[in-house]
């Protein structure tokens, strides 16, 4: 497996997989630019817009997120940069900001149905950590699912696990909740040490 940035020339091949049967009806819909703009949601914006404004990010310096490939071929995709490129981050209530540390926010992980139970979100994950690093990111947080009472349904499991990030060194800094009914969403920190 390789891991890679999403960039302009990688993109024909990732937008093929990304539009293809080996996603989900919501990734193909939304093209991971949910978390990008606040109030852009099902009613007010189309797949091709979505997939134009993430084609658009592949032309900065910084890449929007890291393709995983096998063979040749797309299997894997992880969200993560700058906090502040999440828009919708700054306005949630459950996931705001905890406190003023600069962080990377990873929001996103999308696995080919195939590659699923392989270990392909985990070598996104390790290899968003070294992206993150290596762009002088001291800090990454991210947003898990707490999977302690039961497994999740894979389409609810688009932030990653809780279990997979603590594997990673990743710490539970808060855990909030929207209301009374809904589920408890922990936010996990990795202070990155400078190499």
């Amino acid at each position: 497996m390789e891991v890679r940035p999403l960039t302009p020339e990688d993109w024909p091949a990732f937008a093929e997989w990304w539009a293809g049967a080996e996603t989900t009806s919501t990734s193909r819909w939304c093209w991971c630019v949910y978390f990008r703009f606040r109030g852009r949601d099902w009613t007010n914006s189309k797949a091709a817009e979505n997939r134009a404004a993430l084609e658009a990010l592949t032309e900065r310096d910084l890449a929007p997120g890291l393709v995983a490939y096998r063979d040749g071929r797309a299997m894997g995709w992880v969200s993560l940069a700058p906090r502040q490129d999440y828009e919708r981050l700054a306005y949630s209530k459950v996931l705001a900001p905890i406190d003023d540390t600069p962080v990377w926010s990873i929001v996103c992980f999308v696995v080919s149905r195939r590659a699923r139970g392989q270990g392909v979100a985990a070598a996104l994950l390790d290899a968003a950590i070294e992206y993150a690093r290596a762009h002088g990111a001291t800090t990454v947080e991210a947003y898990p699912v707490d999977t302690a009472d039961g497994r999740v349904p894979a389409a609810n499991a688009f932030h990653g696990t809780l279990g997979m990030f603590e594997r990673a060194g990743f710490r539970v800094v808060e855990r909030r909740q929207w209301s009374a009914t809904t589920p408890v969403r922990p936010i996990v920190r990795l202070e990155l040490a400078r190499r």
